[in-house]
């Protein structure tokens, strides 16, 4: 364990984190999601896992390190309800929740429709699956920076 780090965040994890450049995507997904099938497409080419969390769990932990991208409106995003494009899941909200708790202030995720999910995962750098059951748990965070001291 190193001091200041969550200890849900596992070496490759942040192996993959530190790797990523600003405007890089990382894909959260649940346990249903075709993970290996898309991570083999990635960037960084390997599933990641954090198989004992939820997804707002996971989230929460890599957002702990991650700065999300401030220069764009696709900075998140969820995978939209097959037939409800506009509901949001509570698997979602939480991760929402955890999203406003990291930025500070409410910035909610875009939609993005299940097969358009599916082919934006295959750009991602990298894929995490986490231990997320309930339907719709799947995520896309983009990098942002972190700027200079003062």
């Amino acid at each position: 364990m190193l001091k200041g780090l969550d200890p849900r965040l596992n070496a490759e994890v942040l192996y993959a984190l530190r790797a990523m450049g600003h405007g890089d995507t990382l894909i959260i997904a649940d346990t249903n999601f075709p993970s290996d099938t898309i991570a083999r497409q990635t960037v960084f080419g390997e599933l990641l896992r954090m198989d004992n969390l939820t997804a707002a769990e996971a989230a929460e932990a890599v957002l702990s390190v991650l700065p999300l991208d401030t220069f764009v409106d696709d900075f998140a995003g969820r995978m939209e309800i097959v037939g409800s494009p506009d509901e949001i899941a509570p698997v979602q909200a939480e991760v929402q929740t955890v999203i406003d708790t990291a930025e500070g202030t409410p910035r909610p995720m875009v939609g993005i429709e299940r097969f358009a999910f599916y082919d934006m995962a295959k750009q991602a750098y990298a894929v995490i699956q986490t231990g997320e059951r309930r339907f719709y748990g799947c995520f896309m965070l983009r990098k942002g920076v972190i700027p200079p001291d003062a």
